[in-house]
């Protein structure tokens, strides 16, 4: 959408914080620029700041297959992007002033695409977004609230690789 596209130009060549200085490109985000529902991680890795999009790696694998054959949706149809828009250093997890620079661009994504739903994935996400020091473990499940919109907070697809029983 063009108005998805004016956000990313006002992002520019994103300087608001340290991560610029290691990033090869920022990963503003993709899919359905009208979706009813949103994704929202909390910052790309390795293969997402090589490639330029969300989720490309292992557990990005695992969130299109969530998507696809438990919601039976397209991921073309959803929209999935990160708090943070560039990687932290050795996927550490992203710090308060890397947040607070980057989360605005967040709330304009979700200004511009209205979805009716965010899920939240994984700890450091939810926590963020919900600014709790609750855990994801006693949060996942319930539905939360986030810039007016209802938010579900849910596991990591990296942690379900790693624990898959959960």
């Amino acid at each position: 959408s063009s108005a998805l596209d004016a956000v990313r130009t006002e992002l520019g060549e994103c300087t608001r914080c340290k991560l610029h200085t290691g990033r090869k490109t920022i990963v503003f985000g993709e899919g359905n620029a009208g979706a009813r529902l949103v994704f929202v991680g909390e910052g790309p890795g390795q293969e997402e700041d090589q490639q330029g999009r969300p989720f490309v790696g292992a557990a990005g694998q695992l969130l299109t297959d969530i998507i696809v054959k438990g919601m039976q949706l397209k991921r073309e149809d959803v929209y999935i992007c990160n708090i943070v828009k560039c990687r932290p250093p050795n996927n550490r997890n992203p710090e308060p002033d890397e947040i607070e620079a980057c989360e605005p661009v967040l709330i304009k994504q979700l200004e511009v695409i209205k979805p009716k739903f965010i899920v939240g994935l994984g700890n450091v996400a939810v926590k963020t977004l919900l600014k709790t020091k609750e855990g994801i473990t006693s949060l996942r499940g319930k539905w939360k609230t986030y810039q007016g919109i209802p938010l579900m907070p849910t596991f990591h697809p990296a942690y379900l690789l790693r624990t898959p029983g959960d």
